[in-house]
């Protein structure tokens, strides 16, 4: 097989994607889609989790249909996950629960099957560098759900979460804000523990930003606000 063209002009090689449905139409779909960016080369495809990465153990994003033959894959998302696998999770089940369910099971993103080419490509992409994207169905389905069980969270821990949202490293995070980086962490595992004292734990960055979705402490729209800084710095998980 001869050099990838694109790899060969960036410097770069391609970001691997592997596809996991047991709906062949929708595996050639997707696969259509992902074609018409340069960037993203499909390694394999198939029903089987466990054989499409044996075909291709480098993938760098799973697209992982969340139900397959007949049984919801959450303990396979979560094995993939553990693993150190980029997953998103790509479904027509896309009520919040469901939704939550796969962030906290180690999903990377979530996005919904009706959604276009756009979304899809957008959603890998970022996926590989390890950025937060936020499709419409996701979106629609946190934004303005009342909770009584809603953490109270500062102004500080706030801005600091947003900054992070954005796909910033900490250490750039801590450079915005003017304190440091231990700080900034400390920000972020005081969001989290009081997320998981209302009951509502968010162990994963998605499903952080998710459930700060939800109670409207972030808004979709502000997430890549600060793309053109972050975009020169190194984001962390």
């Amino acid at each position: 097989m001869g050099a990838d063209p694109v790899a060969a002009m960036t410097g770069e090689r391609p970001i691997g994607v592997a596809i996991v449905d047991d709906h062949p139409v929708v595996v050639e779909g997707v696969r259509a889609w992902l074609a018409t960016e340069p960037r993203l080369t499909v390694l394999a495809t198939g029903d089987d989790p466990d054989e499409v990465l044996r075909v291709a153990p480098d993938a760098d994003v799973v697209l992982l249909d969340l139900r397959l033959h007949g049984r919801m894959a959450l303990d396979k998302l979560a094995e993939l996950s553990a693993a150190g696998r980029r997953v998103v999770v790509y479904s027509e089940h896309t009520d919040p629960q469901t939704m939550l369910a796969a962030l906290d099971a180690g999903a990377v993103a979530f996005l919904a099957k009706h959604e276009g080419r756009e979304h899809c490509v957008a959603t890998v992409l970022a996926a590989a560098s390890d950025r937060p994207y936020v499709p419409p169905a996701l979106a629609g389905a946190m934004v303005g759900d009342p909770r009584p069980d809603r953490p109270m969270l500062s102004d500080k821990e706030r801005e600091a979460l947003l900054l992070w949202f954005q796909s910033m490293s900490k250490a750039s995070v801590a450079r915005r804000m003017q304190i440091s980086e231990h700080t900034v962490k400390q920000y972020v595992d005081r969001a989290r523990i009081k997320y998981t004292r209302a009951g509502r734990p968010a162990a994963t960055k998605a499903a952080l930003l998710a459930r700060a979705i939800e109670d409207g402490l972030v808004r979709p729209e502000e997430i890549g606000i600060y793309r053109s800084h972050a975009a020169h710095d190194r984001p962390t998980p």
